[in-house]
């Protein structure tokens, strides 16, 4: 399996196991969205486009795209429209434009009614047309213009005698005139091309009839971030934070999940690993209070990070670890005698292996269920008992917890004899066993003369 896979599975896994709470991360985020919303208005835009004719350098027409939303352009616009509770400095920031192919200049403009944003894109148009003719008006050489108004008469003279040279040529009657008027009528033909070339020589000509291609569209819907979508982030956004954090949670705990670390900070030895079966969610800590009925509530009481457990039919097969931990446990404490099997409050697992080990084991050797608090060990004196064992499920405990049982059994004279790592996996209708049914479910009990010291 890689690594993909493994996150896809622990992903999964906390979606199962603490829905509750990501739901209500989710319902948050959403309200927060909302929230986030209504400090921010709707607002609606659309667009204008203005059209310059003629040949436009691409400079040109950044140029013509800052004038369009320059103070000058806006603040004429602001006047025409009158709007008394919106300032002039906030309309231009509510104005934009950009150019396109084709030389069109494409001016936007947000409001937050649809009229007004389509009153404003309008206005900016029509005034950014009339400053740019204004200009080309103010900027154009009045000698160049007459003298090509004069070339113009000219031309429209000489084309009228022309035409009345062809008239006198007396058409169709010799080759002559009709070579002649055909002459005339191609000279006409180039004086009139000419002229057409020189008016469209005029940088001026053209780009001073900038044309406004239509009113703008009034917009049907909110530009975004909406509230729809605001609300969505929100809630996807408070989602992803509580699957980050319990992934983050994960990789920073420091509870042991391998045995020879487990092993290691017990100072003892692996006897081996055991199952009970289960159907319920086990690794509920004890609590009582509104914390911990909030706690259920969302689910928070259970454990996510160990894996889904496996379906084990065969009640015999289950039993053959018990056995086996009993026959190493027989090796190592050659002589009959009484052993302490301690369990770790909370560890509702380990607590059902025990009890079903102390019934495997009978009276060979001698076991007495004894339950240990991880945070403030107390282990009762070496008395009829000469030893501990210790039961706890993997992944349930820290390093200094398990040193700190350890440092509890020095203190009390026990020397520990062993380590076993219970599991659960699912209970599926079997063949029944002997082993009696009350053994599944031990109760935990420290015994009333323990006289030990705290690690």
């Amino acid at each position: 399996m890689n690594d993909d896979t493994i996150r896809l599975v622990t992903i999964g896994r906390i979606l199962r196991r603490r829905w509750r709470l990501l739901a209500v991360l989710a319902l948050v985020g959403a309200l927060a969205g909302y929230g986030v919303s209504l400090l921010f208005p709707a607002q609606y835009t659309t667009s204008a486009s203005v059209l310059l004719p003629g040949a436009w350098e691409e400079r040109e027409l950044l140029t013509q795209q800052e004038v369009a939303t320059s103070s000058v352009v806006v603040d004429a616009a602001a006047d025409a429209l009158h709007w008394s509770d919106v300032s002039k400095s906030e309309l231009r920031k509510q104005v934009s434009a950009k150019t396109s192919d084709g030389n069109i200049i494409q001016i936007s403009a947000t409001a937050d009614t649809p009229g007004r944003a389509q009153q404003l894109s309008d206005q900016v148009a029509q005034q950014f047309v009339s400053f740019a003719a204004r200009v080309v008006d103010d900027n154009a050489d009045p000698e160049s213009a007459a003298q090509r108004e004069s070339l113009q008469e000219t031309v429209a003279q000489t084309s009228r005698r022309i035409s009345q040279l062809a008239d006198a040529a007396d058409p169709g009657k010799t080759v002559e005139g009709v070579q002649a008027r055909t002459e005339l009528e191609k000279l006409r033909t180039t004086l009139q091309e000419a002229i057409t070339k020189l008016n469209q020589s005029d940088p001026a000509a053209g780009k001073a009839n900038m044309v406004v291609m239509g009113p703008a569209a009034r917009p049907t819907g909110e530009t975004p971030p909406t509230r729809v979508q605001l609300i969505a982030a929100g809630a996807v956004l408070f989602l992803l934070l509580g699957i980050i954090g319990h992934l983050t949670a994960a990789r920073m705990s420091r509870r042991l999940r391998t045995q020879p670390e487990i092993a290691a900070a017990l100072g003892s030895t692996l006897l081996g690993t055991v199952d009970v079966a289960g159907e319920r969610p086990l690794h509920r800590p004890v609590g009582r209070g509104p914390g911990a009925g909030f706690r259920r509530l969302l689910g928070t009481d259970i454990r996510w990070d160990i894996p889904a457990p496996q379906a084990y039919g065969d009640e015999a097969g289950r039993q053959i670890p018990y056995l086996r931990v009993c026959s190493r446990l027989r090796d190592r404490v050659p002589a009959p005698r009484r052993l302490l099997v301690l369990v770790p409050d909370g560890d509702e697992i380990a607590g059902l292996a025990a009890g079903q080990l102390v019934a495997a084991a009978g009276n060979d050797p001698r076991l007495r269920l004894v339950g240990v608090s991880a945070s403030r060990p107390l282990v009762p004196d070496r008395g009829e008992e000469s030893g501990a064992l210790v039961v706890l499920s993997t992944g349930s405990r820290t390093a200094a917890e398990l040193s700190g049982i350890a440092e509890a059994c020095a203190d009390a004279k026990h020397e520990i004899v062993g380590v076993v790592l219970a599991g659960m996996v699912r209970a599926v209708p079997a063949r029944t066993t002997g082993l009696p049914r009350e053994a599944a479910t031990p109760v935990l009990a420290v015994g009333h003369d323990a006289k030990g010291s705290s690690g």
